[in-house]
């Protein structure tokens, strides 16, 4: 039986990013979310890396925005988890791209999709890295009442989603 140690680690991004965490299973993957990225959402920039599982065992990455390019290739490396892929964005949101970056063959789970601040819980063995969950966000505070329903419903007409 192998020890297994267990390791969070906090995912690094400005407040205004938008994050998408996954795992996919083939080194397609980097090609075909930049298709999908740039083909669901107009003018959305972005950066995504994955983590190569075999082989080389390479962080693979592409974008149309190098800082955001550069942000994820980082974050995934901090990873360096097998096949997982993350995705930064800003001028979109996950809601934008989310249902096509499923649909996208290889891609396996999404774990998460947020703005929030991230801490990936990752297994580590003698022989790699997988994640185990994510924590998205603060742990709940209480339960809305009718002026928070009020402003939920606002929120959303503010941005559009709704009429």
């Amino acid at each position: 039986m192998f020890p297994v140690e267990l390791k969070t680690v906090k995912i690094t991004k400005p407040d205004d990013v938008n994050l998408i965490l996954g795992q996919s299973h083939f080194i397609k993957t980097v090609e075909d979310l930049h298709e999908v990225m740039v083909g669901a959402c107009p003018g959305i920039r972005f950066g995504l890396a994955f983590c190569e599982s075999s082989g080389p065992a390479l962080v693979r990455f592409s974008g149309n925005d190098d800082d955001l390019t550069e942000l994820a290739t980082q974050n995934a490396y901090a990873l360096s988890a097998g096949h997982v892929f993350v995705i930064f964005m800003r001028q979109g949101f996950p809601i934008n791209v989310l249902n096509a970056v499923k649909n996208v063959p290889e891609v396996a789970t999404v774990y998460c999709a947020t703005a929030n601040q991230v801490e990936v819980i990752v297994a580590e063995t003698d022989t790699g890295r997988g994640v185990l969950g994510v924590i998205d966000g603060l742990k709940s505070k209480g339960i809305e009442g009718p002026a928070q329903q009020q402003e939920r419903r606002d929120l959303l007409r503010r941005f559009g989603y709704k009429l």
